[in-house]
């Protein structure tokens, strides 16, 4: 069993021990590629160290850790007033990282609580600017002219802001309900002139077609008469070559007939006229010369020679006087 003395070199040796590992940790270190340390030896700026491996004098330097990763800050929901005297209710994301570890810890205590306080106050004043119909119309420029407030006012600070993103805007509950109003009587509006445009097109469209068969009908028409024309064309040339053909076949003939021919055929034509009852008719007197030249023909004398007379005995027979 260990006497008194030797507990007390053993707490000694582990109490030094400690002491020793605490000052090896503290005096060592090993940086990432992001991280950088500030070194203020005996509260005065030394120097700004990193990444790798560093070494630090205990008791005699302090450090400050610097994480160059872009960050966010989370901006909780602020109220602002535009400049038409509407409040709303905004919270928007700012998108940082540090560029100068030497500013960031000489410059300013905390700088991400004191770029919240400034972006909550420079919200504001952009908001104060701007009407609320581009407050919600407008959020990329509005994000622009936050980020470039922002931006100059950290500068300072060895901050660069490289992002802010508005994330809601919430209006007064009667400002959305005239919104909601307005949105339906646009739509209603839309819907109005697409319903109109519609009509329009299909009335356009059915005065084409009824133009468009106008034509097609009006050719077809006309197309029609020029075929019938041509058939009453052909039909007329064909009834000219067939008359002229009878009249030749006619003309031919007629070379052949002789005076006996011609008295028969007037004979035929008296006795077809006498055989209806109560008949007048006239005997011209070159048929009297006609029948005188027949008789004479055939070798009996006339008995008498001069001009007919009609008369009418009631019966359709003829006497000469």
């Amino acid at each position: 069993m260990p006497t008194e003395q030797q507990l007390i070199q053993i707490a000694v040796i582990v109490f030094i021990v400690i002491i020793v590992w605490s000052l090896i940790r503290y005096s060592i270190r090993v940086l990432w590629e992001y991280q950088r340390i500030v070194v203020l030896r005996l509260g005065h700026y030394r120097d700004t160290r990193g990444p790798g491996l560093i070494f630090v004098i205990p008791f005699f330097e302090t450090v400050y850790t610097i994480d160059l990763r872009e960050k966010f800050l989370d901006i909780p929901s602020q109220r602002g007033i535009t400049r038409d005297n509407a409040s709303i209710d905004i919270d928007f994301l700012v998108y940082y990282r540090i560029i100068d570890p030497k500013l960031s810890v000489l410059q300013v205590e905390n700088v991400a609580s004191a770029s919240i306080n400034l972006a909550t106050t420079t919200l504001r004043a952009v908001i104060g600017d701007i009407d609320l119909d581009d407050v919600l119309s407008k959020r990329e420029a509005i994000n622009q002219r936050l980020r470039s407030k922002l931006d100059e006012a950290t500068e300072r600070w060895g901050m660069k802001i490289t992002t802010v993103e508005i994330r809601e805007i919430v209006p007064p509950h009667a400002i959305l309900e005239a919104m909601n109003r307005q949105m339906t009587a646009e739509r209603e509006r839309r819907a109005e002139v697409t319903r109109a445009q519609g009509e329009r097109e299909a009335a356009i469209e059915v005065a084409e077609g009824e133009r468009q068969a106008a034509v097609l009908k009006a050719q077809g028409d006309r197309e029609s008469a020029i075929l019938r024309a041509e058939g009453e064309r052909q039909a007329q040339l064909l009834i000219a070559e067939g008359f002229a053909s009878s009249l030749e076949a006619i003309n031919a003939k007629a070379g052949d007939l002789n005076e006996k021919t011609l008295m028969l055929q007037y004979l035929d034509t008296l006795q077809k006229i006498g055989s209806s009852p109560s008949t007048r008719f006239v005997l011209p007197t070159e048929i009297m010369q006609l029948a005188q030249r027949f008789t004479s023909n055939l070798g009996g004398s006339p008995r008498s020679n001069g001009t007919g007379h009609a008369s009418d005995n009631g019966n359709g027979s003829m006497k000469p006087d």
